[in-house]
């Protein structure tokens, strides 16, 4: 029986780890991530499963090679805690999860859309302090006089289109490689185009270091009506927050949610001190509720974590099996 050691599993997670073990697995269920304290709970074990915020650098996955491990899972679609070139070098099979339901993501991503354009986080925390009051800043549009503009329409920005539409939204979207069969749901323009025109921007595009980290920077917001909202479910990278809130200070952008951020192993997946976060994200937390920070959840769903996990499974088994994977790093 093969042992496979999987690292970052809350506990809501757990019976769906045994639930799909098919193949039989022998399993050790860790909640920590990888990191150099928890590394040794794989001494002993054949495969490991890792999640986005896991270590797998060099130190460790030397670690992992000289306990015996010969495959690295990662039950994510990013690919970047990996040290690809290290593993390669120690023999390390990888394998990650080219994609899982669409619908997770742009499920928050249109939340936290509508949270903001009606202003649901302001009047429901007033609400808990038993403070009834209409005020102006309670006034709002109604989505389907709005225009969505969707950033990077792969599965998951298409997904977010329809889901928009069906609210009765204009939806325009911009992507460097336009998918034909996204045409009638999305109206593909330019980014600058997308960036003026739209009454709520959703990010939805990958981040390739060295390629787009920063990109919606000072010049990219200034083309941005002055009461647009912004939502990121992509990637923290990608957005270079002290901008974003000197926007929102200078009133040049009505509000921003994201569930993710950068360096975000230092500042979610747990209760924090705010003097142990940066000051950036101090600073953006105290503008809530013009601010919604989520922690990372928009895979956080049942259907993105069965497809997850049995991905995992099966790329493994089809390693065990073959001595290949389709889903191969």
């Amino acid at each position: 029986m093969r042992k496979l050691v999987c690292y970052g599993v809350r506990g809501v997670e757990i019976p769906f780890f045994h639930r799909l073990n098919t193949f039989n697995y022998q399993l050790t269920l860790v909640e920590d991530f990888l990191n150099a304290e928890t590394v040794g709970l794989a001494k002993g074990a054949n495969a490991v499963m890792i999640r986005g915020n896991c270590q797998a650098n060099e130190e460790n996955l030397r670690t992992l090679s000289t306990f015996g491990v010969d495959t690295v899972l990662t039950r994510t679609v990013g690919k970047n805690h990996i040290n690809i070139s290290v593993a390669n070098e120690l023999g390390l099979r990888l394998a990650y999860v080219p994609a899982y339901s669409p619908n997770a993501i742009a499920e928050l991503a249109v939340t936290l859309a509508m949270m903001q354009l009606r202003h649901t986080a302001l009047m429901t925390s007033q609400s808990a302090q038993f403070n009834f009051s209409v005020t102006d800043s309670m006034f709002s549009k109604e989505v389907r006089n709005c225009t969505v503009g969707i950033l990077g329409v792969g599965k998951i920005g298409a997904t977010a289109a329809k889901l928009f539409a069906g609210l009765g939204a204009k939806v325009i979207g911009y992507d460097p490689y336009p998918n034909t069969l996204y045409e009638n749901v999305v109206e593909f323009q330019s980014f600058e185009e997308v960036m003026r025109h739209s009454d709520i921007v959703s990010i939805h595009i990958p981040y390739i270091p060295g390629v787009n980290a920063g990109m919606i920077n000072k010049t990219v917001l200034a083309l941005m009506k002055e009461d647009a909202i912004l939502i990121n479910t992509s990637r923290g990278e990608l957005v270079v927050e002290e901008d974003v809130y000197d926007a929102l200070v200078e009133n040049k952008l009505q509000s921003f949610a994201s569930d993710v951020v950068q360096r975000e192993a230092s500042v979610f997946f747990k209760k924090r001190d705010p003097q142990e976060c940066s000051e950036i994200i101090q600073k953006l937390t105290n503008l809530y509720p013009r601010v919604l920070l989520t922690p990372h959840i928009g895979s956080y769903t049942d259907e993105a974590l069965t497809n997850m996990i049995e991905i995992s499974y099966q790329n493994y088994h089809d390693y065990l099996t073959t001595g290949e994977c389709k889903n191969k790093i």
